[in-house]
């Protein structure tokens, strides 16, 4: 296979994601001292970014909840390359990379101002778990089916 080929077919395996966006504004109790969001309140930016992510598609958090699984956060990474000010207006576009066949899954989040300049970027693992044996399940049928469509390949 030619190399120009073989890149065509890894941009195309990049194209097959879920990603969806929200807007937050800075309020003046997140911010520090500088006026600057405090880093702590990345975290919640990302989990609106991933609350409206699966709203979008079709559910809710409580709605999963109510099937009986929660989704605690197991891992989280972030890199801060800017910062986010007092009455900014953010988007945070949450972003499926890959459907795992494991019991967990990988929300990449990323933070941009309104001028588009990138802030920040972070990675938040969760896993499924059922609600009352606290054990590790698979990712609920209903999400799964809801996120499916986005990583199918063309023919």
């Amino acid at each position: 296979m030619h190399r120009a080929s073989q890149w065509y077919l890894l941009y195309q395996e990049h194209l097959r994601m879920y990603s969806a966006t929200t807007k937050i504004r800075v309020r003046y109790g997140e911010t520090d001292q500088m006026g600057f969001l405090y880093y702590g309140f990345y975290a919640l930016y990302y989990e609106v970014g991933r609350a409206e992510a699966i709203r979008d598609l079709g559910l809710t958090y409580k709605e999963l909840e109510e099937m009986g699984v929660m989704m605690p956060v197991v891992e989280m990474h972030a890199h801060y390359y800017r910062p986010a000010l007092y009455d900014d207006l953010i988007t945070v576009k949450t972003i499926v990379k890959e459907l795992q066949d494991a019991p967990k899954i990988q929300f990449h989040s990323e933070l941009y101002n309104e001028k588009g300049e990138l802030l920040n970027k972070g990675v938040t693992t969760l896993v499924f778990v059922d609600a009352k044996e606290k054990k590790k399940v698979s990712m609920p049928q209903q999400l799964k089916n809801c996120l499916q469509p986005y990583f199918e390949k063309e023919n």
